[in-house]
């Protein structure tokens, strides 16, 4: 039976979320950023990751923001509750940051 290429995924597709998220064009991320326990550190490291950008393409609360939820997204039902929690506690400190409550 032949293999349709357009769903078999090859290793070096297989895990692009990552890849985006360690290695994004877009945000300059502190390593680990996701797996911190303070949601307002989170949000200000975010903050000056899109602040600082010069290759977004939206604002930086937009880009800032953006990669807070994929990072959300992607994890998914692998992301431990009390981590989901606080990166939910992020999002909202990241609002306040930008003024946008």
């Amino acid at each position: 039976m032949a293999k349709n290429p357009k769903t078999e995924k090859s290793p070096a597709t297989s895990k692009w979320s990552q890849e985006v998220t360690e290695h994004s064009h877009a945000l300059d991320l502190e390593e680990g950023v996701f797996t911190w326990d303070d949601p307002r550190k989170i949000a200000e490291s975010l903050k000056q990751s899109a602040d600082a950008s010069r290759h977004r393409k939206t604002t930086p609360f937009q880009s800032a923001m953006s990669m807070l939820v994929f990072y959300i997204n992607r994890a998914g039902k692998n992301l431990a509750p009390a981590q989901a929690a606080i990166l939910e506690d992020a999002k909202q400190e990241l609002r306040k940051l930008y003024g946008k409550t």
